[in-house]
């Protein structure tokens, strides 16, 4: 076994830098096995190691990235960690309805892990391809106004890794790249709004943001567990550029009654669509419409579209409920089917 994997499973000491590079020159060169492999993730996704040992992991893959051949100024990605209530797909919804707004969205994400229905998988549902590479996503950018990003926006040693373990072992996976991949995509975004679920790890993931600096980087959290803001729980971002936390409680900028109740996912698969389109209509209830508005004015102010909230909230409920919203879902669904035209294979998450 290799010494890094051995040393993290022993946990009596750190692995450095060196260590890591190494492993992932043995997983380069095809001299790791699929044991190795799920002992290494089973270990992350468990536990994540003492702060050492994680920032010269994460270090050790940012060298390893693929580099960003261009910027995209003033746009925003979404993404969570996973793992907590299960809801529908709020931070999908919020992307298009903030790019309904005029936001420059670019959102990442995973299939389901631990809920039945992660973004790429209501994605393929939907029709709308992932990007294929930075200029893909730029283009998309450019002609909607929002981009999935596919999984080559990470370092080739977790797609590697995900091989080395395929078919078996992908919740392993999952779990971690959901922990760390906000950290690692290499997107050249003005901005960062990730949601951090009861289950992520945040105190440690609050000192992997500050680390990032080519980015805002917003980590929210709640007192209900999800990985989203709530309408009706008591909000807290943290940011990574020194400025502190910001408070939002339950009912400061939206009304305050609701329950995850009000947030369940669509009740049987043949109905994951059409729910969603209501959702981004603004026609399932009143608290999945104040949800959605909320987390999508988080990311017209974390990319400095906007700067008042209760203006920001505004404008996405009149993104949902005049239909623009839902007709830019709409749009990005025909031009995906229609020969010829700019689309991307939707990959395995």
């Amino acid at each position: 076994m290799h010494e890094a994997i051995a040393t993290l499973l022993d946990q009596r000491a750190d692995v450095d830098r060196e260590a890591w590079r190494s492993l992932w020159d043995r997983l380069d060169g095809g001299g790791l096995d699929r044991a190795e492999a799920t002992a290494l993730l089973a270990s992350l996704a468990t536990r994540l190691p003492r702060h050492e040992t994680l920032r010269d992991l994460v270090a050790s893959l940012r060298e390893r990235r693929p580099e960003a051949t261009e910027r995209w100024p003033g746009s925003v990605n979404i993404v969570g960690t996973g793992g907590g209530p299960r809801t529908f797909n709020i931070s999908t919804a919020s992307a298009f309805v903030a790019a309904a707004m005029g936001v420059r969205v670019v959102k990442t994400g995973s299939r389901a892990y631990t809920s039945s229905v992660g973004s790429i998988d209501l994605l393929e549902r939907l029709g709308v391809g992932l990007t294929t590479s930075h200029t893909h996503t730029g283009e998309t950018l450019d002609l909607f106004g929002i981009a999935f990003a596919g999984h080559f926006v990470y370092p080739v040693p977790l797609i590697r890794l995900a091989r080395a373990i395929a078919p078996i072992g992908m919740r392993p996976f999952g779990r971690f790249l959901n922990a760390l991949g906000p950290f690692l995509a290499v997107l050249p975004v003005t901005a960062q709004v990730t949601g951090v679920s009861q289950n992520a790890p945040l105190p440690e993931l609050r000192r992997l943001a500050e680390t990032i600096t080519d980015r805002r980087v917003w980590l929210c959290a709640n007192d209900a567990g999800a990985d989203e803001l709530l309408s009706f729980a008591d909000n807290v971002i943290y940011a990574n550029d020194g400025s502190g936390e910001t408070r939002l409680p339950s009912g400061t900028l939206t009304g305050a009654d609701g329950t995850l109740d009000d947030l369940l996912p669509a009740g049987d698969p043949g109905s994951v669509v059409g729910h969603f389109l209501d959702v981004v209509s603004g026609t399932v209830n009143d608290v999945a419409t104040r949800t959605v508005c909320l987390n999508a004015a988080s990311l017209a102010v974390a990319a400095g579209h906007m700067s008042d909230w209760h203006s920001a909230i505004t404008a996405a409920e009149e993104a949902m409920r005049g239909g623009a919203a839902r007709a830019l879902v709409e749009s990005m669904r025909v031009r995906r089917h229609r020969p010829g035209t700019l689309t991307g294979a939707v990959t395995h998450g």
